[in-house]
């Protein structure tokens, strides 16, 4: 008799990741021929999708040349924070993996509390990876996930790329790797249950105090009453259309760059009016980051603005953009420069 088919599903989800990390790492010019295989932590929090995530990955790894190891990461925003990343690195460390740790962060307030709590683990996650040479970092996000964040992009009007949600792979040298985007929440619960995988329900996650939170109890309840049963999944895929269409564009966006410079290397107005409105954004973000300014604190209302500089301009003085940096139309060039 198989497993349970909730545990085949997360199973087989993590297995296919694996093969992509392993064929990568065989296939990477700088990889030594004796070299040991390459190694791949979860993100584990102690809840349902991370635990179904850390023990897919154990009994996965087991058969393929791959070593597994966690990492857990204790915010300080509750009381017992600490005991429980303990206790969470104590069931990666019974599942077999290898090394394992639980790494504390302090959490700041820009952006918000969401944001900043989000900003503080992925710089934990991404330092761990560094100090344990780990080609990849497992992330249990699901299909439900991806739906809650496709709508807060849409709801904050940030454009095609919002849309597009989570990436299946991310981050620098495709760091992150999200199995679970095609299952369902219920899906990986019931792999928990089938396991009798010990979970912790993290209190932020029903608070009403978070957006997401509303969203998840209120607002995706209230679209499936009024829609009907299907919206998760519409929304997933509302994602990947978004994502494609958000990639062909940058690459437009890309290539289009070097055509609107001139010979100093300076933004041309002229030649920036003459693209696509998306294209012609999009040359204006790349510009401005380039320059020091904060992917993550640019908004769609900051790059409108700067647009306006190209095809309305009255004269208007210069932008003030995160990052301290500054945009001006000047000699029918569009300078761009830390202030």
């Amino acid at each position: 008799m198989g497993p349970h088919p909730a545990v085949a599903a997360i199973r087989l989800a993590v297995r296919r990741v694996l093969h992509d990390v392993l064929t990568e790492h065989q296939t990477d010019p700088t990889t030594a021929p004796d070299a040991p295989g390459p190694l791949v932590l979860v993100a584990c929090s102690g809840g349902a999708d991370s635990m179904a995530l850390a023990s897919a990955l154990a009994f996965e790894a087991r058969k393929l040349p791959v070593r597994a190891g966690g990492v857990t990461v204790d915010h300080g925003l509750q009381d017992g924070s600490d005991s429980r990343a303990t206790e969470v690195a104590g069931r990666m460390t019974a599942l077999g993996l290898t090394p394992v740790e639980a790494v504390t962060v302090t959490v700041g307030r820009e952006g918000g509390p969401e944001a900043a709590a989000r900003d503080a683990r992925y710089a934990a996650l991404d330092a761990a990876a560094a100090r344990h040479g780990a080609a990849a970092i497992l992330l249990g996000h699901t299909r439900d996930d991806q739906a809650e964040t496709v709508l807060l992009g849409l709801a904050r009007g940030s454009g095609i790329r919002s849309l597009s949600g989570m990436a299946a792979v991310s981050g620098a040298a495709r760091r992150y790797r999200r199995p679970f985007l095609q299952l369902d929440r219920q899906t990986v619960r019931k792999a928990c249950i089938a396991q009798e995988l010990a979970v912790w329900d993290d209190p932020h996650n029903s608070d009403p105090a978070y957006t997401r939170s509303r969203l998840r109890h209120e607002g995706l309840p209230a679209l499936e009453k009024a829609l009907g049963k299907g919206v998760v999944e519409a929304l997933a895929r509302t994602a990947q259309l978004s994502r494609d269409d958000a990639d062909a564009l940058d690459t437009w966006a890309a290539d289009a760059e070097t055509a609107v410079r001139d010979e100093a290397g300076a933004l041309e107005c002229a030649k920036l009016f003459g693209l696509p409105p998306a294209v012609r954004r999009r040359v204006l973000r790349r510009a401005v980051i380039a320059e020091g300014a904060p992917a993550g604190s640019l908004f769609a209302r900051h790059i409108e603005e700067v647009d306006r500089l190209i095809t309305g301009w009255r004269g208007q003085g210069a932008i003030n953009l995160p990052g301290r940096v500054e945009a001006r139309r000047q000699g029918g060039r569009l300078v761009i420069r830390q202030g």
